[in-house]
């Protein structure tokens, strides 16, 4: 019998800068890589295209329906702006105890794009940011 592998559940993902948590938030889309793909049609060979792999392409970390406690998203935003500062960030899958079940590291991370608080009529009343961020691509070891 295979090993049963446990299924994660109410989580939520962390996002820190070096020495500082910036939010946890219920959403989290972009954790996602691809390569381009260039085709090539070899001259005097018409039974198939060449596909090579070009340039990795990473889309925009954007993190939703969360909220933080303090200030530090709102001033990592605006020292970004003052010092075109790029920084390593972690993001975290984490337990509602603060387990981190997965972790990813992204390289010449900054926020490109913040909204909120919002309150909607459906959020029970939790005040709602979301934050967007370009990166260079998820580090690797």
């Amino acid at each position: 019998m295979p090993p049963s592998q446990t299924v994660l559940t109410t989580s939520h993902f962390r996002l820190s800068v070096p020495g500082v948590v910036i939010g946890s938030f219920r959403e989290c889309t972009g954790l996602s890589m691809e390569f381009e793909v260039f085709e090539w049609a070899e001259g005097g060979n018409n039974e198939f295209v060449h596909h090579l792999p070009g340039r990795m392409r990473y889309p925009y970390l954007q993190f939703s329906a969360g909220m933080t406690d303090g200030a530090a998203m709102q001033e990592w935003f605006w020292k970004t702006r003052e010092q075109a500062e790029l920084k390593e960030i972690t993001v975290e899958l984490a337990t509602q105890d603060g387990r981190t079940t997965r972790s990813w590291s992204f390289a010449d991370a900054f926020p490109v794009r913040w909204s909120g608080p919002t309150v909607g009529a459906d959020s029970h009343g939790m005040a709602i940011e979301s934050l967007d961020v370009a990166h260079s691509g998820l580090k690797m070891g």
